[in-house]
């Protein structure tokens, strides 16, 4: 079946309780240990922050949705002009784990949206693979891994 949007979902389950989780996820102290270099705040339902990423000399404005403690988030970003809508979903499972559901929506089902579909589903697998890696083992998976990407890196 077509369909004329195109829609991420990735998940991961990490061996953390719910609570360390949802805190690593909203507060910015923990998440510039896998994430993003700055924020302008935690987030907070209906609060406008700014995110730095490590690799990226730029502001990204984020617009948070609705937050349900230890279960639920949401935010607005937007991506070439288009505002998407991603949920962050956690679920407690077996022995203290939890299990991390991501969904960014939507783009069309076009060349641009196809290119924002590949990049965006390597972005939110890689954002898991680092908050499982930070949380369970306290290492930075993310620091220096995408140092190529910035521009001052690359050769002419």
């Amino acid at each position: 079946m077509v369909t004329d949007r195109l829609e991420i979902n990735v998940a991961l389950q990490i061996s953390k309780p719910i609570e360390v989780v949802f805190e690593a996820i909203v507060n910015p102290e923990k998440m510039t240990n896998y994430f993003i270099s700055k924020s302008s705040g935690l987030m907070e339902e209906g609060k406008e922050l700014i995110w730095n990423f490590p690799e990226f000399n730029m502001d990204y404005p984020i617009r948070v949705g609705k937050i349900e403690n230890n279960k639920y988030i949401s935010y607005y970003w937007k991506v070439n002009e288009e505002e998407l809508f991603v949920e962050i979903s956690l679920e407690s499972q077996k022995n203290s784990t939890t299990l991390v559901s991501i969904s960014e929506k939507s783009m069309l089902n076009n060349e641009e949206g196809l290119k924002w579909l590949s990049g965006n589903s390597f972005g939110w697998s890689n954002f898991l693979a680092c908050l499982k890696a930070y949380l369970e083992y306290n290492i930075n998976l993310r620091k220096g891994a995408f140092d190529f990407m910035r521009t001052e890196n690359q050769c002419s």
